[in-house]
């Protein structure tokens, strides 16, 4: 068993280092389906990716690449909202006695919207920017920044999944940042939300401590492989093909 995760860490982080997208919603599903709790599979996922992501915010803190103010705005909506999910989840006893069914049909829907994400992102990207949006000055957006966090930070409570890719999209189409920028920004936003949602959930006992180290054992070499690799193996046909599984896995999840 314990050879089994490492090897998914080692899978899905060759694919995040390729590719730059899915981790979440691969890791998650992939832990149910191997027979892991809904709840500590979510739990597990949101301190494995607290830790991974640190690595990313220190990188992109030293080459300055952080757009702090707008990780701020988001971080405003996205925490408190995901705590929101996490003790509805577990400190209600109506929630608390479905929470299985209640993540399982959460991870659908949203690993579809993922999924449809990263297909308009690869596909279309060229008829959305530039928008009126972008020009537009940060601190007029400053409503509309905290709103997406709440939508979005709910999710990752709820599910894990979305930290990176669905406020990627959404800072993609919204905000004019330049590449490294964009990446820095949703790197250090991400390590904030996903750091409150584990330490949540690790009160809850909603966290494998063995688990999320055997999934690090495989998957920080597995990063470094991949992102050796990205330069040699062109990125879209893998995040359409990574689109599809995800989307298959969400449809039949729902």
């Amino acid at each position: 068993m314990e050879l089994s995760i490492t090897l998914m860490g080692l899978f899905v982080g060759t694919l995040v280092g390729l590719t730059g997208v899915g981790g979440a919603a691969l890791l998650t599903p992939l832990l149910i389906v191997l027979g892991i709790n809904p709840s500590i599979a979510v739990g597990t996922d949101l301190v494995y990716n607290s830790i991974t992501k640190l690595f990313g915010v220190a990188q992109h803190y030293k080459q300055r690449t952080i757009n702090f103010k707008l990780a701020k705005y988001l971080a405003f909506g996205s925490i408190p909202s995901a705590v929101l999910a996490i003790v509805t989840l577990h400190a209600f006893p109506s929630f608390h006695e479905h929470q299985e069914t209640i993540i399982k049909h959460a991870l659908g829907y949203v690993m579809t919207l993922v999924a449809i994400s990263i297909i308009f992102r690869v596909f279309f990207d060229k008829l959305i920017r530039p928008n009126r949006f972008q020009e537009m000055d940060l601190n007029q957006k400053k409503g509309l920044t905290i709103g997406i966090g709440v939508v979005f930070g709910f999710i990752v409570g709820l599910t894990s999944i979305g930290s990176g890719s669905l406020f990627a999209i959404a800072m993609l189409y919204l905000f004019k940042l330049k590449t490294s920028e964009l990446v820095g920004t949703d790197i250090a936003h991400a390590f904030l939300l996903v750091t409150v949602a584990g330490i949540l959930n690790a009160s809850f006992g909603s966290v494998d401590y063995m688990l999320t180290a055997n999934l690090l054992t495989g998957s920080i070499p597995g990063v470094l492989i991949g992102s050796r690799l990205s330069t040699k193996v062109p990125s879209r046909p893998l995040q359409a093909i990574m689109a599809t599984i995800i989307l298959i896995s969400g449809i039949k999840l729902i």
